[in-house]
């Protein structure tokens, strides 16, 4: 990703896109539009365009509800999905913008991804009615009342463990509790971005030290998904692992799974948001299908699949990676929690 971020500086310019429908509103007005009539106006545009083109970083069945339900609220507009992980996502955008052949209209994905079109002026400030109920520190904001993106939805990352493998007195309830001897090989982090940052909190609350302790547990690394992960403990074949998504435990329980998800001293979040192209060539589509993911019908939806609402606050602390820092700032923390994670563990 880093490769590609070098490439953004060349994409400043930025045209002015007009909404397909005729009318004179430019996409950056329409976006700021908040008046009592907003939905109706967008609807009346969005038949005109017939369908859009949504990436997503969701997976696990969001991303087909989602378009699902939207498409039953609102006939006569199709739904198409792009679900890639942040790094295609990007990849995507990038080709689209050297080629100045914008196919995107709305895109919900993780906030490092956001963050760098929004500094390359790739994204157009808007307004929500839904704006309301999510508070301030989950908004990207930019001037007059209007945001860059709004959280609609967090993944918690904490620790589950397999109760027929650990027992309920072994099992850690924070992170110094790694380090019981009891546990020594029976523990697996993923090695995505998920694994970086657990090593990112790790650091934050016991520093250096604690991550040389925990080498000596003969930590087992696994390249796969937060999902994988989950269901690595879930068969047993992992005793536990502190890269596990709330999210998945949670589905993995409904169904009888023998484990128990526990928040460690801070819970890694990984958030998703909505943002709006300013190239968008569907304007009123992904200004619609932007509402839709933020108003309540959404949130419930994103919620059946264990995702949890920006709107509430978890009873642990949240610990949010990237809070604070620039794209490149970011990278090079990223870069060595990566490397942390790798001499800690063995393949």
């Amino acid at each position: 990703m880093r490769v590609l971020l070098l490439f953004f500086a060349a994409l400043i310019w930025l045209p002015s896109v007009s909404a397909q429908t005729g009318k004179p509103m430019s996409i950056a007005e329409l976006a700021a539009y908040n008046k009592p009539d907003r939905e109706q106006v967008l609807l009346d545009g969005a038949k005109k365009e017939g369908r859009m083109m949504w990436y997503t970083s969701l997976t696990g069945g969001p991303n087909q509800e989602v378009p699902k339900a939207f498409e039953t609220k609102y006939p006569g507009i199709k739904v198409d999905v792009y679900r890639g992980d942040s790094d295609a996502i990007i990849q995507r955008v990038l080709q689209e913008a050297q080629a100045k052949r914008y196919l995107v209209d709305t895109i919900e994905t993780t906030f490092p991804i956001l963050k760098v079109m929004q500094e390359y002026k790739l994204l157009t400030p808007y307004f929500s009615q839904h704006l309301g109920s999510y508070p301030d520190e989950v908004k990207e904001k930019a001037d007059k009342g209007l945001v860059y993106w709004a959280t609609d939805r967090e993944s918690y990352i904490g620790l589950a463990y397999n109760t027929n493998v650990v027992s309920e007195k072994a099992a850690p309830k924070n992170f110094n509790d790694l380090l019981n001897p009891e546990l020594k090989g029976k523990i697996g982090f993923a090695t995505s971005d998920t694994g970086n940052r657990v090593i990112g909190a790790m650091l934050a609350t016991k520093g250096p030290e604690f991550l040389s302790k925990l080498k000596s547990q003969d930590v087992i690394l696994h390249g796969v998904s937060g999902r994988a992960i989950a269901d690595m403990v879930v068969s047993g074949e992992l005793g536990l692992s502190p890269t596990v998504f709330l999210s998945h435990s949670r589905t993995s329980i409904s169904k009888g799974a023998p484990i128990k998800w526990v928040a460690m001293d801070l819970v890694p979040t990984n958030a998703g948001g909505v943002a709006v192209p300013a190239n968008a060539p569907h304007p009123y589509s992904a200004l619609l299908f932007a509402d839709y993911l933020l108003s309540p019908e959404g949130q419930k939806i994103l919620g059946k699949f264990g995702l949890d609402s920006a709107v509430n606050k978890p009873p642990f602390k949240r610990y949010y990676a990237e809070a604070g820092m620039t794209v490149e700032q970011y990278e090079k923390e990223n870069a060595k929690w990566e490397k942390l994670l790798r001499d800690i563990g063995k393949k």
